[in-house]
């Protein structure tokens, strides 16, 4: 059940993210009506290469138009997010089956899971890693696909008699479902290190070592040397007999009876 969410999760972020396409709308209003553009259409898609996303736009000017591109490159992070969510789902698809139809091959020796157990650690740093690289970038891209961001770079916004104004912003929400579900794959592959860490031979053997260890000392505590009441009622020191016993020395009797029947006699 673990692995089957670790692979829609896994899924879901890179589907989010790489198969994403957008757009923003822009609308100059030149003086002269005549040289005005309403509907500037921008598109932009996966990796986000955005300084290679041109579109033209009026000057104001005559007929002359300017040909401009959007700011910035962050194909990087996005790549780098996509490609571990897809390594992380093969490895989720790999694993289920060898858990499945290889499970003899999987323990054998203990190396599967210690494999299965490093493999996991660092897909649970490279999500780490890449989800917080991934969530700057999306920020980043949505300062640089802001309509107002983008009319400054027209030279016809620039100019008080002209009227530049955003007529549609770019939809970022299945952007935003993917930085989500980067953490939470996060969130998982970390969780999953201590149920492969039970796996492995370390925690066998952490297990047997304590066991022994408590096993050692409950021995040693229930030895004959300990646990022999030496000083009971059986021991040297608490035997009544030695002491309580009435002894020639306490007899009363053999001094208080031989006194006054010679005494009487006499008389």
């Amino acid at each position: 059940e673990l692995s089957t969410g670790l692979k829609l999760f896994a899924i879901f972020a890179f589907a989010t993210c790489g198969g994403y396409s957008g757009g923003l709308r822009l609308s100059v209003d030149c003086a002269n009506k005549s040289e005005s553009d309403l509907n500037i259409d921008i598109a932009f898609a996966y990796p986000f290469r955005l300084h290679q996303v041109n579109f033209d736009a009026p000057t104001c000017e005559g007929k002359r138009r300017e040909t401009l591109s959007l700011i910035g490159d962050f194909s990087s992070s996005a790549e780098f997010f996509v490609t571990i969510a897809v390594f992380a789902f093969l490895y989720s698809l790999a694993a289920t089956v060898v858990y499945i139809f290889f499970q003899n091959k999987y323990r054998e020796n203990n190396r599967g899971p210690l494999i299965d157990f490093i493999v996991t650690v660092v897909f649970s740093f490279l999500w780490l890693v890449g989800s917080s690289a991934w969530a700057k970038g999306l920020s980043d891209v949505k300062i640089a696909t802001d309509p107002d961001e983008v009319l400054l770079l027209m030279s016809a916004c620039k100019q008080q008699s002209n009227k530049c104004l955003p007529v549609r912003s770019p939809v970022m929400s299945s952007l935003n479902t993917s930085v989500v579900f980067g953490f939470l794959n996060f969130i998982l592959w970390a969780g999953n290190i201590w149920f492969v860490f039970k796996e492995t031979g370390w925690h066998s053997s952490g297990q047997r070592h304590a066991a022994d260890t408590m096993e050692k000392q409950s021995s040693g505590y229930n030895q004959g040397g300990y646990n022999q009441d030496s000083y009971g009622p059986a021991g040297g020191y608490n035997q009544p007999g030695s002491y309580g016993q009435v002894g020639d020395y306490g007899q009363p009797q053999s001094y208080g009876q031989s006194g006054p029947t010679s005494f009487a006699n006499q008389i």
